[in-house]
């Protein structure tokens, strides 16, 4: 999936590709958080907000003779054309997306692409869709199919249909049989998510205070417009991390993937984290640490490293299903690095299960370690003969067509309509070697004036000893 970002906030022009991994560096205020933000609502409003336009002529023949199928070739040769004209809805929701200032986002253009595939999806795909009291029409695709057939379940005259409410169903399966996994459902956990987890019970005080206040009010004021009002100050991603982290005790309540099939990864988050979270019987949220385990910390009595990783836990133990897309900002907040080597081995170690991961960082001990880790694939005697030394495990390691790295700086770039180049602020594509791993040049340069520096004073220091 390619991602084409037009005056998006810092970035003039950028490209980005959607990988396994996908990682963005760089300076502050260059753009990273702006890239994140805009993927994930797009995401979110593609999954929730969107349905592939059906002809009439589908509904209505439908609705005329009690079936009709669908020819999934003329939308697969549409896929693009269909994605374009998302892409120019989703753009005008941008200030929404961002709750910022529409002048902001005049000229601001996103847009998602795909590769056009030769052959139609070979899955199976069944749906009925009705009342609770009766079935009204059918959606099925046989394996290998070439063709969604739709069918009433009633006879005709029997049931007052609506023929845009059941355009919109097709268009929401033909969106699933046609796209499928290559849009991932997204969770986020933003830069704010340690402020969130602190003041959980003060949100939820709130909130609850906000409803009595409705509920007293005329009947003519709208609650839930009054609702939108109150979190209109707050981007959509800090929004969802805000209503997560109010529904940890309800969430609690489910099992992942993960928890039922790779419980050893939550074993991990525990070593990182140094505890586990607990919600007890009564709906309160505890964390244990491990060294202790009959002390019980509330959020705003444990460290902010606890605090930081709440919704990521909650989301691996509780939520995370496969085929998903984990968005992080800034995922070394408020930790030492040896836990933020460990954190990149977790990312690893989740993309090689199915479950995709989209960074920001500036951190070089997370980036030094995923490049351990792609040196770690190799399969050769003496590779593995240090991956057992050291206590890595053959599924914590990454090839490197499995990484796309973004460094977010100035760059020569040909603008369209232009003829020469000129320095704009874009997302720059990082070498990943398999040998030497991924060359992020916004920490070396760093790392490189402070070595020089150092020596540079230990070398005088050594000449006036003389």
């Amino acid at each position: 999936m390619k991602i084409k970002f037009n005056n998006l906030g810092a970035i003039k022009h950028a490209e980005l590709e959607l990988a396994d991994l996908t990682i963005i560096c760089g300076a502050n205020n260059t753009g990273k958080t702006y890239a994140t933000y805009a993927i994930y609502g797009f995401l979110t409003f593609w999954r929730d907000f969107y349905s592939v336009p059906v002809p009439e002529e589908y509904v209505n023949t439908l609705l005329d003779t009690g079936s009709v199928r669908i020819p999934l070739r003329e939308f697969i040769l549409k896929r693009n054309e269909i994605l374009k004209a998302a892409s120019e809805q989703y753009s005008t929701s941008l200030p929404h997306v961002f709750a910022a200032n529409e002048k902001n986002f005049i000229d601001t253009h996103v847009l998602f692409e795909l590769e056009t595939p030769e052959d139609c999806p070979t899955g199976e795909f069944r749906r009925q869709f009705g009342t609770s009291k009766k079935e009204i029409f059918s959606i099925f695709k046989g394996i290998n199919a070439k063709e969604m057939e739709v069918s009433l379940l009633v006879q005709k005259g029997q049931e007052e249909l609506d023929a845009e409410n059941i355009g919109q169903i097709i268009g929401n399966s033909l969106q699933t049989v046609l796209f499928g996994n290559l849009f991932p459902k997204p969770f986020i956990a933003s830069a704010e998510r340690t402020g969130a987890a602190i003041f959980r019970k003060e949100l939820n005080f709130a909130r609850n205070r906000l409803l009595e206040e409705v509920g007293s009010m005329s009947r003519e004021i709208n609650p839930f417009q009054l609702l939108n009002r109150v979190y209109s100050d707050y981007a959509m991603p800090i929004k969802h991390n805000v209503d997560f982290t109010r529904k940890l005790e309800e969430l609690a309540k489910n099992e992942s993937f993960i928890a039922k099939e790779h419980p050893e990864l939550l074993d991990s988050f525990a070593d990182i984290i140094g505890g586990s979270y607990k919600v007890n019987g009564n709906d309160e949220l505890y964390f244990i640490p491990n060294s202790h385990r009959r002390i019980r910390l509330t959020m705003d009595e444990s460290s902010s490293a606890v605090r930081s990783l709440l919704d990521i836990g909650f989301y691996l133990r509780h939520v995370a299903e496969k085929g998903d897309i984990l968005m992080v900002d800034e995922p070394e907040l408020n930790l030492h690095p040896e836990n933020q080597r460990r954190v990149a081995r977790l990312l690893a170690r989740l993309v090689n299960i199915g479950v995709r991961v989209f960074l920001t960082t500036h951190s070089d001990y997370i980036i030094k370690e995923l490049n351990t880790l792609l040196m770690l694939k190799k399969d050769s005697p003496a590779i593995q003969k240090i991956r057992e030394e050291e206590g890595y495990a053959i599924d914590e390691t990454l090839s490197h067509e499995q990484i796309n790295v973004y460094i977010a700086e100035k760059q020569l770039t040909l603008l369209e309509g232009k003829k020469k180049r000129v320095p704009i602020q874009t997302l720059v594509p990082a070498d990943i070697d398999p040998e030497l791993g991924i060359e992020a040049r916004s920490f070396d340069v760093t790392i490189d004036e402070m070595n020089r520096i150092q020596e540079a004073l230990y070398f005088a220091e050594e000449g006036s000893i003389d």
